[in-house]
């Protein structure tokens, strides 16, 4: 993802948020909806969120250090994780606790049209920020599915923002329909109902949040195509005859390690093997110019061995796997 279009993603969700959360209390005040209450909170905690990306971001940009030789891109993931933590805890715990106690002791909603206007003008101000973050995700999506796109990003700004967004249009969507009802019947406790539903659909956001930028964190491989590009530029069918062994790994959304066993001949001399290293690495950093750190070390290839399979010991982890296309 390129950090251009992240921020401008995040920036226009900070300011529709903003704008929305401040009259999202003022309709709260006005008529004591409980669903404005949720939805306030809630849009203050996106705000909040979209501050720690930006936070991120920055921190990310920093140079490495001996104590931190592979540099500090993970700050992203970090942070991202941190999105999914308050997005569940301050936005969706806080809005199942006050849809549950609006049906428990519900109340008729006071001055109408205050929540009515704020949730319609939060519905534009939500659907302009969704179109900022699917126009900058379409630049990058390809020929994947939303969910694909969702699951396979490395960069977590984007996803982050589009969740939110999205979850963010779904609930005002229930906020209006429970104050709507709760209007129509003269019933507080559809506004609670409303409330309720706002709080468990951020919680199951916060969930799938947590769980792709655990993975993240975790480490994930390059992509499939990445793969593929980083195998077919080591090999020059000369020096370098095959990959006995690879990993890859992100330490960070656009900066890739990649550590390779490569097969040469064995007649070969030590200055014809460094060249071929060289002009292997020049060719992955063409192929795939977020490879920027490389370890390539030459190994005889032998049928023989090859022949009695992976050796854990040898290869960590077991033989090099195919990155999953999730």
């Amino acid at each position: 993802m390129s950090a251009s279009g992240g921020t401008r993603a995040i920036v226009a969700a900070l300011g529709a948020n903003l704008a929305i959360a401040a009259s999202k209390f003022v309709a709260f005040v006005f008529s004591g909806s409980s669903s404005m209450l949720a939805e306030g909170v809630h849009s203050l905690a996106d705000s909040g969120n979209q501050a720690l990306l930006l936070i991120g971001g920055k921190k990310a940009q920093r140079e490495a250090t001996p104590q931190h030789p592979f540099g500090y891109g993970r700050e992203r993931y970090i942070y991202a994780f941190l999105v999914s933590i308050v997005l569940f805890s301050v936005g969706g715990m806080f809005a199942v606790y006050e849809g549950y106690e609006k049906i428990k002791h519900p109340h008729q909603i006071e001055h109408w049209y205050w929540p009515v206007g704020v949730l319609v003008f939060a519905i534009i101000a939500e659907g302009f920020s969704f179109r900022t973050a699917i126009k900058e995700s379409n630049e990058l999506r390809g020929t994947h599915s939303w969910s694909q796109f969702i699951r396979r990003a490395k960069a977590p700004e984007l996803p982050v923002v589009l969740l939110e967004d999205f979850g963010a249009l779904i609930g005002l969507v229930l906020a209006l329909g429970g104050v709507g009802l709760a209007l129509l019947t003269d019933d507080g406790v559809w506004d609670g109902i409303g409330t309720l539903c706002i709080g468990i659909l951020l919680i199951l956001i916060a969930l799938v949040l947590a769980a792709e930028t655990k993975s993240l964190l975790l480490g994930e491989a390059a992509g499939v195509e990445e793969v593929k590009k980083i195998e077919a530029s080591i090999v020059d069918g000369h020096t370098v005859t095959g990959i006995i062994h690879m990993r890859t790994l992100h330490l960070g959304p656009e900066e890739l390690l990649v550590a390779a066993k490569i097969a040469v001949q064995h007649d070969d001399t030590a200055a014809e093997v460094a060249t071929a290293i060289n002009a292997a690495e020049s060719r992955i950093r063409a192929a795939v110019p977020i490879a920027r750190v490389i370890y390539l070390e030459p190994d005889i290839y032998s049928e023989a061995e090859a022949a009695k399979g992976p050796n854990p010991e040898a290869t960590p982890g077991g033989p090099a796997q195919t990155p999953s296309e999730h």
